[in-house]
Protein backbone atom coordinates (compact mmCIF):
# COMPACT_ATOMS: atom_id res chain seq x y z
CA UNK A 1 0.00 0.00 0.00
CA UNK A 2 1.07 3.00 -1.20
CA UNK A 3 2.09 5.78 1.76
CA UNK A 4 -1.13 7.30 2.87
CA UNK A 5 -1.22 11.14 2.61
CA UNK A 6 -4.09 13.44 4.01
CA UNK A 7 -4.45 15.66 1.10
CA UNK A 8 -6.34 19.07 2.11
CA UNK A 9 -9.29 19.92 0.28
CA UNK A 10 -10.74 23.12 -0.73
CA UNK A 11 -14.29 23.90 -1.68
CA UNK A 12 -13.77 25.97 -4.67
CA UNK A 13 -11.37 23.34 -5.91
CA UNK A 14 -12.94 19.95 -4.94
CA UNK A 15 -16.27 20.37 -4.77
CA UNK A 16 -17.08 17.91 -7.42
CA UNK A 17 -14.81 15.77 -5.93
CA UNK A 18 -15.85 15.30 -2.48
CA UNK A 19 -19.73 14.75 -3.90
CA UNK A 20 -18.47 11.85 -6.37
CA UNK A 21 -17.19 10.10 -3.11
CA UNK A 22 -20.94 10.73 -1.72
CA UNK A 23 -22.60 9.44 -4.99
CA UNK A 24 -20.05 6.26 -4.26
CA UNK A 25 -20.93 5.67 -1.07
CA UNK A 26 -24.97 6.31 -0.67
CA UNK A 27 -25.10 3.35 1.59
CA UNK A 28 -23.62 5.51 3.91
CA UNK A 29 -25.54 8.96 2.60
CA UNK A 30 -28.93 6.99 3.41
CA UNK A 31 -27.79 5.71 6.71
CA UNK A 32 -26.43 8.77 8.27
CA UNK A 33 -28.45 12.02 7.03
CA UNK A 34 -30.40 11.12 3.97
CA UNK A 35 -28.67 14.27 1.99
CA UNK A 36 -28.49 13.94 -1.49
CA UNK A 37 -24.47 13.97 -2.39
CA UNK A 38 -24.55 17.15 -3.47
CA UNK A 39 -26.39 18.52 -0.17
CA UNK A 40 -23.74 15.95 1.44
CA UNK A 41 -20.74 17.60 0.21
CA UNK A 42 -21.38 20.92 0.53
CA UNK A 43 -22.33 20.08 4.31
CA UNK A 44 -19.08 18.48 4.59
CA UNK A 45 -17.38 22.05 3.76
CA UNK A 46 -19.42 23.97 5.84
CA UNK A 47 -19.32 21.96 9.10
CA UNK A 48 -17.08 22.50 12.31
CA UNK A 49 -17.52 21.72 16.04
CA UNK A 50 -19.58 24.30 17.55
CA UNK A 51 -16.69 25.61 20.14
CA UNK A 52 -13.49 25.09 17.68
CA UNK A 53 -11.53 28.17 17.05
CA UNK A 54 -9.15 26.54 14.30
CA UNK A 55 -10.56 26.02 10.93
CA UNK A 56 -11.06 21.82 10.48
CA UNK A 57 -9.09 20.04 8.01
CA UNK A 58 -11.00 18.77 5.47
CA UNK A 59 -8.63 15.97 3.89
CA UNK A 60 -8.96 13.22 1.14
CA UNK A 61 -6.98 10.15 -0.01
CA UNK A 62 -6.30 10.19 -3.34
CA UNK A 63 -6.53 6.27 -5.08
CA UNK A 64 -4.12 4.71 -7.81
CA UNK A 65 -6.53 5.93 -10.46
CA UNK A 66 -6.16 9.69 -9.25
CA UNK A 67 -9.87 10.12 -7.53
CA UNK A 68 -10.36 10.56 -4.33
CA UNK A 69 -11.47 7.25 -2.46
CA UNK A 70 -12.07 8.41 1.35
CA UNK A 71 -12.49 11.95 3.04
CA UNK A 72 -12.54 12.79 6.12
CA UNK A 73 -12.28 15.69 8.72
CA UNK A 74 -10.00 16.46 11.62
CA UNK A 75 -11.14 19.50 14.22
CA UNK A 76 -8.24 20.62 16.49
CA UNK A 77 -8.57 21.86 20.11
CA UNK A 78 -12.45 20.23 20.18
CA UNK A 79 -13.99 19.30 22.44
CA UNK A 80 -10.54 20.08 25.12
CA UNK A 81 -7.82 21.93 24.06
CA UNK A 82 -4.93 19.20 22.96
CA UNK A 83 -7.63 16.93 21.49
CA UNK A 84 -8.34 15.91 17.64
CA UNK A 85 -11.81 15.52 16.79
CA UNK A 86 -12.62 13.08 13.52
CA UNK A 87 -15.70 14.18 12.38
CA UNK A 88 -15.62 12.11 9.10
CA UNK A 89 -14.06 9.17 8.08
CA UNK A 90 -15.97 7.73 4.56
CA UNK A 91 -14.41 5.70 2.36
CA UNK A 92 -15.66 4.60 -0.96
CA UNK A 93 -17.44 0.93 -0.35
CA UNK A 94 -14.14 -0.15 -2.55
CA UNK A 95 -12.21 0.63 -0.51
CA UNK A 96 -13.36 -0.96 2.74
CA UNK A 97 -11.96 -3.63 3.92
CA UNK A 98 -8.55 -3.76 2.60
CA UNK A 99 -7.12 -1.59 5.13
CA UNK A 100 -7.05 1.39 3.92
CA UNK A 101 -9.09 2.65 7.14
CA UNK A 102 -6.58 1.46 9.39
CA UNK A 103 -3.57 2.77 7.31
CA UNK A 104 -5.47 6.30 7.00
CA UNK A 105 -5.92 6.05 11.05
CA UNK A 106 -2.19 5.25 11.67
CA UNK A 107 -1.26 8.72 9.72
CA UNK A 108 -4.21 10.53 11.53
CA UNK A 109 -2.55 9.56 14.38
CA UNK A 110 0.96 10.53 13.63
CA UNK A 111 -0.37 13.82 12.34
CA UNK A 112 -2.56 14.17 15.79
CA UNK A 113 0.86 13.39 17.96
CA UNK A 114 2.83 15.66 15.88
CA UNK A 115 0.74 18.72 16.78
CA UNK A 116 0.74 17.55 20.15
CA UNK A 117 -2.47 16.13 20.29
CA UNK A 118 -3.40 13.79 23.87
CA UNK A 119 -6.56 12.20 22.79
CA UNK A 120 -8.44 11.48 19.12
CA UNK A 121 -12.52 11.64 19.46
CA UNK A 122 -14.52 10.63 17.05
CA UNK A 123 -18.51 10.34 17.34
CA UNK A 124 -20.16 6.76 15.61
CA UNK A 125 -24.20 6.71 15.45
CA UNK A 126 -25.78 3.99 16.72
CA UNK A 127 -27.39 2.41 13.82
CA UNK A 128 -23.60 2.21 11.91
CA UNK A 129 -22.32 -1.13 13.86
CA UNK A 130 -19.67 -1.92 11.40
CA UNK A 131 -18.08 1.08 12.02
CA UNK A 132 -18.34 0.94 15.42
CA UNK A 133 -17.04 -2.57 15.51
CA UNK A 134 -13.67 -1.25 13.23
CA UNK A 135 -13.15 2.02 15.72
CA UNK A 136 -13.32 -0.31 18.60
CA UNK A 137 -10.68 -3.12 16.72
CA UNK A 138 -8.53 0.29 16.55
CA UNK A 139 -8.29 0.63 20.03
CA UNK A 140 -10.93 3.45 20.93
CA UNK A 141 -13.01 3.29 23.84
CA UNK A 142 -16.53 4.12 24.79
CA UNK A 143 -16.91 7.43 26.46
CA UNK A 144 -20.16 8.88 26.44
CA UNK A 145 -23.41 8.08 24.45
CA UNK A 146 -26.37 10.93 23.66
CA UNK A 147 -29.11 12.25 21.52
CA UNK A 148 -31.06 11.79 19.71
CA UNK A 149 -29.19 14.08 17.48
CA UNK A 150 -30.33 15.31 13.97
CA UNK A 151 -28.21 14.67 11.17
CA UNK A 152 -29.62 15.68 7.84
CA UNK A 153 -32.76 14.46 7.92
CA UNK A 154 -32.00 11.34 10.26
CA UNK A 155 -32.04 11.23 14.31
CA UNK A 156 -29.60 9.21 15.70
CA UNK A 157 -28.32 7.88 19.11
CA UNK A 158 -24.32 8.84 18.95
CA UNK A 159 -21.74 7.12 21.13
CA UNK A 160 -18.11 9.03 21.57
CA UNK A 161 -15.12 7.21 21.19
CA UNK A 162 -12.12 8.28 22.94
CA UNK A 163 -8.22 6.80 21.92
CA UNK A 164 -5.09 7.81 24.08
CA UNK A 165 -2.91 9.21 21.93
CA UNK A 166 -0.26 8.88 25.05
CA UNK A 167 3.06 7.59 24.08
CA UNK A 168 2.88 3.83 25.68
CA UNK A 169 6.28 2.69 24.86
CA UNK A 170 8.93 2.25 28.26
CA UNK A 171 11.91 4.17 28.20
CA UNK A 172 13.71 1.37 30.37
CA UNK A 173 15.62 -1.52 28.72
Amino acid sequence: MAAIVLAPLQLARDLDSVEAVYCRAADYLALESGLTPAEAAHAFFEDRPPASIEVPLKFGIVGDGGELVAIGDLAFDYPERGDVYLGLLLLVPAARGAGLGSAILSEIQRFARQRGAARLLLGVIDDNTRARAFWERQGFKLAQTSGPHALGHRRHIVHRLILSLADTGSDCP
